[in-house]
């Protein structure tokens, strides 16, 4: 059921319209979260997954109660999702990166790194055309700027922005 589920989604369910669409937004929404919870190794209930959005074969993502991925956003398949995630258009997180610690063999041919898997906490909103580099947490609460290049992890309640990205103020004051 999860290849098919996969199948369909990318031929079909990744086309329909965002939640915000009258009259069609929102039973398209509630199909791609029916079919999120076949393809996902969690799912929870309210889950937004935005028109365009990448997942790979999404086999290992786990995402929250009230949780989306954004429009046209592109996530490793073993993104942590928490609850209540917003997440804008155009997101793109990576999972690895290339090698480059040998300067005798080009980079091409250095292979990939991996890395633990992104992990975003409860409670984060991550703006449009957000980057975040691999291996990264995103603690509860934070916000991210939009158009930010998130190279590195910050404490929980941050709001944060810029390329790279960096500590504008905390949220608790």
């Amino acid at each position: 059921m999860r290849k098919f589920s996969l199948f369909l989604y990318y031929l079909i369910l990744n086309k329909l319209p965002h939640s915000s669409v009258p009259l069609i937004g929102l039973p398209c929404e509630r199909l791609k979260e029916f079919f999120a919870k076949r393809m996902f190794s969690y799912c929870g209930t309210n889950v937004n997954i935005g028109k365009g959005a990448r997942f790979g074969n999404g086999k290992y993502i786990r995402i929250g109660n009230n949780s989306g991925i954004g429009m046209n956003a592109k996530v490793p398949n073993n993104i942590q999702i928490g609850e209540d995630v917003m997440m804008g258009p155009n997101v793109t997180i990576f999972g690895a990166n290339h090698e480059f610690s040998r300067t005798d063999i080009p980079m091409r041919k250095q292979g990939m790194k991996t890395y633990p898997p992104v992990e975003i906490e409860d409670d984060v909103w991550i703006g449009s055309n957000v980057i975040i580099m691999p291996g990264l947490v995103i603690k509860k609460g934070t916000i991210i700027g939009a158009g930010a290049v998130v190279t590195k992890s910050f404490p929980a309640y941050s709001i944060i922005g810029g390329n790279p990205a960096k500590f504008i103020r905390s949220r608790k004051m």
